[in-house]
């Protein structure tokens, strides 16, 4: 039976290895053991770094909407279940865009959700 070399495979997994992980600091960019660990960790902090973000942006449309809320007199519980009753169905990131962009706008939703309860 021949032999097999595995040096080449083991190199180019290696080196593809080093390239996922350059720009780390220290030896998590140069070894090959430590990079391996390295990248581990970093693709299971990018999967819930992915959902952390979605949590974070529905935290900050909430805390946009309460404020602009505030300023025409209503709590945010308060308006959304003003729109709830007058079937105005948008969403909190809708409704953020709505505030940021256009405000004359979210006052005629208010006024539209007041006048209909």
């Amino acid at each position: 039976m021949a032999r097999v070399k595995r040096g080449t495979i083991s190199k180019k997994k290696h080196n593809k290895l080093l390239g996922l992980t350059k720009g780390y600091r220290g030896t998590k960019s140069k070894l090959v053991k430590v990079a391996k660990e390295a990248e581990l960790h970093a693709r299971a902090y990018a999967y819930q770094g992915r959902k952390n973000r979605k949590r974070d942006m529905r935290a900050l449309w909430i805390t946009r909407i309460g404020e602009a809320a505030k300023k025409e007199g209503l709590s945010y519980s308060k308006l959304t279940n003003q729109l709830k009753k007058a079937s105005i169905a948008l969403d909190r990131k809708v409704l953020s865009e709505i505030i940021m962009n256009d405000p004359e706008t979210f006052k005629k939703i208010i006024d539209s959700s007041k006048a209909s309860n």
